[in-house]
């Protein structure tokens, strides 16, 4: 498995946790990478994801409660809430991956988590979520220019 279906694997699984657990996981990062070890490097980029997924939290639980016409938010699983949420967090802030990336991680993590129909659920929230973007949703954004360079 890849570094990156791994950070995220361990992104849904923090965010999981810290459902289980209540909002005072940030000081317990250590105490979640003991209970769910990896390499430098999966943790590299998990960290982002799940820092960026608890900064913007209040805008992504919007999103999701605005596409789940048939679902009471609370009713949702734990699982495909918290997949809902990396790859939502993904797709509005995170222009290094491409939304379609996005999507298929997401779909891949309910299958392998969640519950016998969490992926068609997850595939179909993340498509409404998909038809408000703006940005191409097969390509990454191009890379900034770093402030103070050359031109």
């Amino acid at each position: 498995m890849g570094k990156r279906r791994l950070a995220r694997q361990a992104a849904v699984q923090f965010h999981f946790w810290r459902d289980l657990h209540g909002d005072g996981a940030p000081e317990r990062m250590d105490e979640f990478w003991e209970f769910c070890p990896a390499t430098p490097r999966v943790r590299e980029f998990a960290q982002p994801l799940i820092d960026g997924m608890i900064a913007h939290l209040p805008e992504i639980d919007d999103r999701i409660r605005k596409y789940c016409d048939n679902y009471e938010f609370h009713r949702i699983s734990a699982v495909d809430r918290n997949v809902l949420r990396l790859a939502i967090y993904e797709m509005l802030h995170r222009d290094d991956i491409p939304p379609v990336v996005s999507i298929n991680e997401a779909i891949e993590l309910a299958k392998t988590f969640g519950g016998q129909d969490s992926g068609r659920f997850v595939n179909g929230i993340l498509d409404r979520v998909k038809d408000d973007l703006t940005r191409p949703l097969r390509e990454a954004a191009p890379a900034k220019p770093e402030e103070g360079g050359q031109d």
